[in-house]
């Protein structure tokens, strides 16, 4: 009897020191931090870490739009007479230039759809046949591309797989009229 408890005391003392079998938090050949809050499992990010880390505005001081998996990001700029579109990369800094030659924004206005195709306007680094800026000059368009209630959405193709992403209302502007804004 006493040596039936003292296996059983030995196994699971064994299992609570190995940790079932956790080999990321007890070898020491792997990259991950075994100290405190900091500690991951299978290759799992800390659990103060921020996954979601990308800037608030793309490198244009515009709103940013993920598009997928956050595989890429659209930076929407706009000014009292025309909306800009930008594709970039999932960090959100730099440009992507696609082989599109439009990119789409629907919303609604007044309970009607409406939508608004932007086109390609190559930046200056774009390959030939490609573009990662979209432009239209449309002073409906800037009129309704902060309210939120046009729940307004980029629809843009990217190496043959379409994206969708919703155009957040930028905080930034809240109480302002439109002729204030000078991105």
């Amino acid at each position: 009897m006493r040596m039936t408890k003292f296996a059983t005391l030995a196994a699971g003392l064994i299992l609570f020191t190995t940790g079932c079998g956790d080999k990321a938090a007890t070898n020491p050949d792997t990259d991950h931090s075994v100290s405190g809050s900091d500690v991951t499992v299978d290759g799992l990010p800390p659990a103060t870490a921020d996954v979601h880390a990308h800037p608030s505005e793309g490198p244009h001081h515009g709103s940013l739009v993920e598009l997928g998996n956050e595989e890429y990001h659209a930076e929407v700029v706009h000014d009292e007479k025309s909306v800009t579109v930008y594709i970039l990369d999932s960090a959100a800094k730099k440009a992507v230039p696609i082989d599109a030659s439009e990119v789409t924004i629907n919303l609604m206005h007044d309970g009607t759809p409406e939508q608004f195709k932007l086109a390609a306007s190559p930046d200056s680094g774009d390959a030939d046949g490609k573009s990662s800026r979209f432009t239209l000059p449309d002073a409906a368009l800037v009129g309704h591309i902060d309210d939120e209630a046009s729940a307004p959405k980029l629809s843009v193709t990217i190496e043959g797989t379409a994206y969708r992403g919703e155009i957040k209302h930028d905080h930034d502007h809240e109480g302002h009229d439109h002729a204030g804004h000078d991105h």
